[in-house]
């Protein structure tokens, strides 16, 4: 079986945060996202009216965003919704945030559910948000899946 590849014919390694395996298809969003408040844990659903992919839901998706917005709330917001299974499988991001690699961590210590959570540069990301599915192996290897 052919390993999937990116458009560029290659893969991209990223930084890992919390490493896990994942396979998804693709979420862009627009703007930064607060697990806390602006993201419903029980459906997966993008609550902020002010956010451009407001109605959307991020459950079983890899996740793309450049940062994401929030506090020190956000380790249990998306522990919360790992638990339920209502979060991405992966998070991209280009800022890394240590409180959404918390959560991870967190959620795969006590429930046993992964959720990557990667960074990788402004030109990788441009380059995945060209991908409708993505793949990801543990080590932060990120592959087009289709």
């Amino acid at each position: 079986m052919a390993r999937p590849r990116l458009m560029g014919g290659g893969m991209i390694a990223a930084k890992v945060l919390h490493g896990a395996v994942a396979q998804g298809p693709v979420l862009k969003l627009d703007e930064p996202l607060s697990f806390w408040g602006a993201f419903e844990p029980r459906t997966g659903i993008i609550l902020d009216v002010h956010h451009p992919q407001r109605g959307k839901c991020v459950a079983g998706t890899i996740l793309l965003m450049r940062e994401s917005r929030g506090s020190g709330s956000a380790p249990g917001a998306i522990a919360e919704a790992i638990r339920l299974g209502t979060a991405p499988a992966a998070i991209i991001l280009v800022k890394p945030d240590v409180n959404l690699a918390i959560g991870a961590e967190v959620a795969e210590t006590l429930y046993g559910k992964p959720c990557a959570v990667l960074a990788v540069s402004e030109t990788e990301f441009a380059t995945l948000c060209g991908a409708a599915h993505l793949r990801i192996t543990r080590e932060g290897g990120i592959y087009s899946a289709g």
